[in-house]
């Protein structure tokens, strides 16, 4: 069975709160039990780590090599954590960059990513299915 580390940065911890409108009712574990039945279903099982801090995010990446590949949401991070995307180009994992929300279709800041370029792949736009789209993507690079 690959095993699958699925990354949540900051503010992630406040889904079902944080802005429904566009984040959806479902908590974050809620989301993350969803992910866990459909991955396995796939052959995979995951781990799930949170975080609101940029430090924690990076020592997770590095200390990964437990893993088959990773499925990122560093939220707000994305778009600016230089300390994230060295980590995620260090680690030799496929890592699926992965945003609940259209990023291209929203603010301004929000539309450029400094992952994407160290990323296998970028899955945006879906709610939370951009989680199971992002496992489908990792089950595809590793030929699970």
């Amino acid at each position: 069975m690959k095993q699958i580390l699925v990354i949540n940065g900051p503010n992630m911890n406040m889904l079902g709160r944080r802005e429904p409108e566009k984040y959806g009712s479902a908590t974050l574990d809620e989301i993350n039990a969803q992910i866990a039945e459909k991955a396995e279903a796939m052959g995979m099982e995951c781990e799930f780590f949170q975080s609101n801090y940029e430090g924690e995010i990076v020592a997770v990446l590095q200390n990964s090599e437990d893993y088959d590949g990773v499925v990122l949401n560093a939220a707000a991070y994305s778009h600016y954590s230089v300390a994230i995307r060295d980590a995620v180009a260090a680690t030799p994992l496929p890592v699926v960059e992965t945003h609940m929300t259209n990023i291209y279709a929203r603010e301004g800041f929000r539309r450029e990513s400094v992952l994407s370029a160290v990323c296998d792949g970028c899955i945006a736009g879906f709610g939370a299915d951009s989680y199971v789209l992002a496992l489908r993507a990792l089950e595809g690079i590793l030929g699970a």
